[in-house]
């Protein structure tokens, strides 16, 4: 049976020389990081010398770099440490955020008695920045402002420099989940001053279960999790060495290949969607997914024509022919109340029709996407 991947947004395929790095780590440096002896200090050389490769793409120093275990916890490191160490009494986010950040915030509202604001999102799944100044200007507390760069759903991008101008003016924090940039963007954190940012290697080709938080210096940020004070005091846990060593490689080859690979991921998001209108009488595209601009790249998000009663097969259906995509994120695409993204801003003449993430990479072809075209005309059909 053929089988098409369009769930990049989920998680990524492991590059060959990914494995190839992180089994060369595992079978010949076996040692602890922590330790003392030889054997110990060639894994912590691994480690540093991936903390600084890391660092140089972002133009941060090495220091501002702590490895974790993904992006969850490189954001709930951060929200947690903002109120809990650097005395931030109102955080303002949006609805249509990460569940790593909205869970997060939720909690911290119940434990802490502080205030939530949530930023208005316009007709077109974007950030209001004029509310969101209208919110900064009238609290005298101080906030944290945590607004994704990437929608994972609808792949909107957001103006960084406007909120960190923002952030800026009114003495703000700003956090951003970059679980979706980093990899297939350059990002000068050199010139962009914003103060925290997560990320999780398996988004970039790299292995599951590690990521890295951004700490500017010098912000006071103190461990969520606590034991061995390893990651410079700001994460206890043995670090896992192989899988550092793959992140590493992997973000060197995503960044080695950036322009290639994104002029062939381009090609293959306008060939789709210039398929969809010219097939699918009726298709609509989700926030800012078909602007070049205003979205990622690497992903477009389909409301296809198909009545309610017949929806309900269609992500079945699709699976049954090889076709991997998602009804939204995937942390959430086994959940029967939609798409709290798409809840957001969308008219419920599109909230009752199907909504379909397709997310792309380097390894996919025109043929895959005249392939899915082909089972859409026939389902729909």
């Amino acid at each position: 049976m053929t089988q098409v991947y369009f769930d990049n947004a989920a998680t990524t395929a492991i590059r060959p020389e990914v494995i190839t790095r992180m089994m060369q780590v595992m079978s010949d440096i076996p040692g602890n990081p922590s330790s003392t002896h030889a054997v110990g200090r060639k894994a912590k050389t691994v480690i540093e010398q991936a903390r600084k490769t890391i660092a140089g793409y972002l133009n941060v120093t090495p220091a501002e770099i702590i490895f974790t275990s993904g992006g969850t916890e490189a954001d709930n490191l951060i929200i947690n440490s903002a109120v809990r160490d650097l005395e931030v009494r109102h955080i303002i986010t949006s609805s249509i955020e990460h569940h790593a950040v909205l869970h997060v915030v939720e909690h911290l509202q119940l434990a802490y008695d502080i205030k939530i604001s949530m930023v208005a999102i316009k007709d077109c799944g974007s950030i209001d920045l004029s509310h969101l100044e209208e919110l900064l200007a009238s609290n005298s507390e101080k906030t944290l402002i945590s607004l994704m760069h990437i929608n994972n759903e609808i792949g909107n991008m957001l103006d960084l420099e406007a909120v960190c101008t923002l952030a800026k003016k009114y003495s703000a924090l700003f956090h951003s989940d970059m679980v979706q940039s980093v990899g297939h963007f350059d990002l000068n954190l050199g010139e962009i001053p914003i103060d925290f940012i997560a990320a999780a290697a398996h988004k970039f080709h790299g292995p599951k279960g590690v990521g890295f938080a951004f700490l500017r210096k010098n912000s006071k940020i103190r461990p969520l999790i606590f034991g061995g004070g390893q990651e410079r005091g700001s994460r206890a846990g043995t670090e896992p060495v192989h899988n550092i060593a793959g992140m590493e490689e992997a973000l060197i080859l995503a960044q080695s290949n950036l322009v290639a690979e994104r002029k062939h991921i381009e090609d293959i998001k306008w060939y789709f969607k210039e398929q969809l209108e010219a097939h699918i009488p009726g298709v609509h595209f989700n926030g800012n997914c078909h602007d070049g601009t205003k979205s990622t790249y690497t992903l477009l998000n389909v409301c296809l024509p198909v009545p309610a009663d017949k929806a309900l097969m269609l992500l079945f259906q699709l699976d049954l022919k090889g076709i991997a995509c998602s009804k939204g994120s995937a942390c959430q695409s086994g959940s029967d109340q939609g798409s709290h993204v798409l809840n957001a801003f969308l008219a419920k003449d599109k909230l009752d029709k199907p909504s379909i993430r397709f997310s792309f990479s380097h390894e996919n072809t025109k043929e895959e996407v005249d392939y899915v075209i082909e089972t859409l005309k026939q389902f729909i059909a």
